[in-house]
């Protein structure tokens, strides 16, 4: 067990407060102990990272791209058009990060690289939040590295307590959880505490409490791709709300264990296996049709359960 090591958020913040840490602080030191490296080459290697953040945006924004399905393509860049025209209904930094979370979340469905931020299905949500900060606020690099190791502490005590797959937990787990990290990054990055980070993810994390995955023929697509825009949006929200000195009244840690509770109560349908919510729209069949992917009703996929797992109710 290394000095720094913590399983929940609560002992994050206390390793902060007996440290005199932010949250990227402690988890920086959890991995200079867990890798046996120095400072500088566990933020070289979140460099890395953010580099292949920064490559997916500039691809999803600038080049003509499709997922195979032809479902998804082009939207970030049409968001980022819209923008540059002056005609965004939203402030400038919501603007960008919407625009970016849509490009990177495309260029994943397009069998693009990425950053799985925590999950390859919401990858768009922590690099539109990042870069939009660090073009309108002026934000230099380190910053943003500093962003990402809270946004990994977040989504360690996530993975540690729960789950972040979407076929477990509903997209609250995927799409929910990419929010609360981004959330707790952007008060790093513009100077907020621990206490403060935390705050803000549990307030996008709580916001998008019981969030269901019902993907379009089980492709990571529809409605997948606008989830991200919506979450990078969710997640300054969230981080201006902690930023104002808002509290958040529930602990993160409880507010994970009731994302658990609450994924447990979602149906197989409303679990990722493209049966039930919007999946299961007539427009949604007839497009899964169309691209020669077979659809389940509720009774075929609880007949497929029953094989699979006898015993399933």
């Amino acid at each position: 067990m290394t000095r720094y090591n913590f399983q929940s958020m609560a002992e994050l913040l206390q390793i902060a407060a007996d440290e005199g840490l932010t949250l990227a602080g402690v988890v920086i030191r959890y991995q200079e102990d867990l890798e046996g490296k120095s400072r500088e080459e566990v933020r070289r290697a979140m460099g890395e990272r953010l580099a292949v953040m920064r490559a997916a945006a500039r691809k999803g924004l600038h080049e003509d791209i499709r997922s195979p399905s032809g479902l998804v393509g082009g939207g970030g860049k049409l968001l980022e058009e819209r923008r540059l025209a002056g005609q965004s209904l939203c402030a400038a930094t919501t603007a960008r990060a919407i625009a970016l979370a849509m490009a990177v979340a495309e260029v994943n469905a397009s069998m693009g690289r990425v950053v799985a931020a925590p999950t390859a299905g919401s990858c768009g949500i922590l690099p539109g939040v990042l870069l939009a900060l660090e073009a309108e606020k002026g934000l230099d690099e380190d910053l943003l590295i500093d962003g990402l190791f809270a946004a990994a502490g977040i989504g360690m005590v996530a993975a540690g307590q729960a789950s972040l797959s979407g076929a477990a937990l509903g997209c609250q787990a995927e799409v929910g959880v990419a929010a609360a990290m981004a959330a707790a990054a952007a008060v790093e990055m513009t100077g907020g505490d621990a206490v403060q980070a935390a705050n803000a993810a549990g307030v996008a994390l709580q916001g998008l409490m019981g969030l269901v995955c019902d993907p379009v023929g089980g492709l990571v697509e529809v409605p997948c791709v606008m989830r991200n825009a919506m979450g990078a949006a969710q997640a300054l929200v969230a981080a201006d709300i902690a930023l104002a000195g808002v509290q958040c009244y529930i602990p993160f840690d409880e507010i994970v264990a009731a994302m658990v509770q609450v994924g447990r109560a979602l149906p197989p349908e409303l679990r990722e296996t493209g049966a039930g919510g919007i999946a299961a729209c007539p427009t949604a069949r007839k497009l899964a049709r169309q691209i020669g992917i077979k659809t389940l009703d509720k009774d075929s996929l609880q007949e497929n359960l029953s094989v699979a797992s006898p015993g399933i109710p």
